[in-house]
């Protein structure tokens, strides 16, 4: 079969290519069909939020800043240094998941790595939306070299490509390395190459005064405006609690005070935390208030003495906490 000209060319022109939107699985932070990584020092919580974030989207509701899913969806969620049996699926199912949508690639005969046939075909298997591979360095080949960044860039670039056939969103975890000092953005683990190619970098940071409070926060959105962070509670004694969006200082000043402070100051400083990014719905805070721990009693104490407002919009109440003495819009019924 003889080609055109078109087809047989080496490039195209731009005015040839049709445009389209990025899709989102979480907007701003983990878009569809490309690579995103998640990253932190060891034992910040970043596989514990994964598993929760991949439990949220497996039953469908509401993800942790408030946004909606339209409905369920499939995931694969693949982790190298934890046991299936005993580990991975009790922690999902105390996440609330539903085990049927999350998927793993059997390895035990055959070790998976970045550049193997099978994630595409397992992505396409169960039209997943969500790959995670945690930690990223297990699936690099034993003649592979985090280091290198031609090695690194193929596969990665790979990756991202099969994320693009499949518009599956791929999150890769890592490590952070132990450099101290220079941009975040550099402490990824291996070649810059890595951070490169993704569209998306998130950092999970611990709070500086209070241990179980964590933050996931962007320092790299190469296709949206950076998001807020997305607080949670990550402690032993009171398990995992979404907090929402929240504003948080990268310089590593935290914004919630110590756990010894009693009751009323905890409810009074998480919600400065809540209310520090945007306004949130009365219903909303309370639940999130009382996961932790707090009576309503003490939350409306709270809001009383920090000159929590409530407001009702399209018959909804909101909590507004007035940091810069800014009137509320003229759409909304002060109350």
């Amino acid at each position: 079969m003889k080609m055109t000209n078109a087809e047989s060319r080496a490039y195209q022109y731009y005015i040839d290519v049709a445009e389209k939107e990025v899709d989102w699985l979480w907007f701003p932070y983990i878009p569809c069909g490309k690579i995103t990584i998640l990253q932190g020092d060891p034992g910040e919580g970043k596989s514990t939020f994964m598993i929760h974030l991949a439990a949220l989207l497996s039953t469908g509701g509401m993800l942790p800043d408030g946004a909606r899913l339209q409905s369920s969806m499939p995931v694969i969620y693949q982790c190298a240094e934890d046991g299936i049996q005993d580990t991975i699926k009790p922690r999902l199912i105390q996440a609330g998941a539903d085990c049927s949508k999350i998927a793993f690639i059997s390895d035990a005969d055959q070790s998976l790595s970045l550049d193997d046939a099978r994630i595409e075909r397992c992505i396409r298997d169960t039209g997943a939306k969500l790959l995670v591979l945690d930690p990223l360095q297990a699936y690099i080949k034993q003649e592979g070299d985090l280091q290198s960044a031609t090695r690194m860039r193929s596969l990665i670039r790979g990756l991202a490509s099969v994320a693009e056939r499949t518009c599956c969103a791929i999150v890769l975890i890592g490590h952070l390395n132990k450099s101290a000092g220079g941009k975040t953005l550099y402490r990824g683990l291996g070649s810059i190459d890595i951070t490169a190619i993704a569209r998306s970098v998130l950092m999970i940071s611990r709070d500086d005064t209070a241990t179980d409070i964590r933050y996931m926060h962007p320092i790299k959105s190469s296709l949206a405006p950076e998001g807020c962070a997305i607080g949670f509670v990550f402690d032993s004694g009171t398990g995992f609690h979404w907090i929402g969006r929240c504003l948080y200082n990268q310089s590593g000043k935290g914004t919630v005070s110590p756990a010894c402070i009693s009751k009323k100051e905890r409810a009074k400083e998480l919600l400065r935390l809540i209310l520090s990014a945007e306004d949130v719905r009365s219903a909303d805070a309370l639940s999130r208030l009382t996961w932790l721990g707090l009576s309503e009693r003490t939350i409306r104490s709270a809001q009383k003495e920090l000159g929590v407002k409530a407001y009702r919009k399209k018959n909804v109440w909101y909590l507004h906490l007035d940091a810069d003495g800014s009137a509320f819009s003229e759409e909304c019924e002060n109350v």
